[in-house]
């Protein structure tokens, strides 16, 4: 939700002036300023939610790309931070009309479908496990990615998402990252370079690591798009600051056997999902 621009009602003017550093070494510095004035105090909750201008926002449509098989957070980490920014039209847009359940088990209605949208300022494109794999297979939804990233001002990718927007084509000389599991492979059998790193970004594409990477991935776009300030006020309101009990969660601070574990299960699931497909 966008209550979180409630804490911008005791800011009579922020702005950020954030140098951002892209892959190929150059700096880009990303302006942003919210405007609030002094009578913000006095306003409504609803006045202050107007009040709020991020300047030089173009931002106007997203898509997050939804399908069965779909891992939950991959679509809601992202979506929750990149539907913050204000005056967006966010939707989750499905191959097929009707309900989608996630690799989990949550079923859900998405807004609209890709036969119903013919442009966006960013599209997402979420990953999972079987249902991933089959969409690299689908030539009806890698032709509708490409005809959208023809419109778009970022194309991104989360986790193993990034194996279905490799399979379009669009990453082949690209530097990005994916899930860990068979990571170089994946990615330089689309012709991309693997970072191993937690989100890359090259160009207008943007790809992220395992699933809650993709919040991280969001949260730096969320950046670029109005400025650091509002991010951060976006990260209070999610009161993102990971801190977990134990380390892990990289293959680097996973204990070798646990790796090993891990590694063996995932490839027994796609080899069977290959020799299935």
């Amino acid at each position: 939700m966008k209550y979180i621009l409630l804490i911008f009602s005791i800011i009579l003017c922020v702005s950020c002036n954030k140098t951002i550093k892209a892959n190929d070494g150059s700096e880009q510095t990303s302006d942003k300023t919210i405007q609030i004035d002094s009578d913000t105090l006095a306003m409504s909750h609803d006045e202050i939610m107007k009040s709020v201008n991020i300047q030089s926002n173009t931002i106007k449509t997203i898509g997050i790309l939804v399908y069965d098989g779909v891992n939950s957070l991959d679509v809601f980490g992202p979506k929750y931070v990149l539907n913050q920014i204000m005056g967006v039209d966010l939707k989750l847009i499905a191959v097929d009309s009707g309900h989608v359940k996630t690799v989990m088990g949550l079923e859900f209605v998405p807004n609209t479908t890709i036969a119903q949208v013919d442009s966006l300022d960013i599209l997402v494109i979420p990953g999972g496990f079987r249902g991933t794999i089959e969409a690299t297979k689908n030539e009806n939804i890698l032709n509708w990615i490409k005809s959208i990233d023809k419109t778009t001002t970022y194309t991104a990718s989360v986790c193993t998402g990034g194996w279905i927007l490799g399979s379009t084509g669009l990453l082949e000389g690209k530097k990005a990252t994916t899930n860990w599991f068979k990571a170089e492979e994946m990615l330089a059998s689309f012709g991309a370079e693997f970072t191993n790193e937690r989100f890359t970004r090259d160009g207008k594409y943007w790809t992220s690591a395992g699933v809650t990477a993709g919040m991280d991935m969001a949260l730096a776009m969320l950046v670029e798009i109005a400025g650091e300030d509002y991010a951060q006020g976006v990260m209070l309101d999610m009161e993102y600051d990971p801190y977990p009990p134990i380390e892990g969660g990289s293959p680097e601070k996973t204990k070798p056997e646990v790796l090993e574990f891990m590694t063996s299960m995932y490839e027994a699931g796609f080899n069977d999902i290959m020799s299935e497909l």
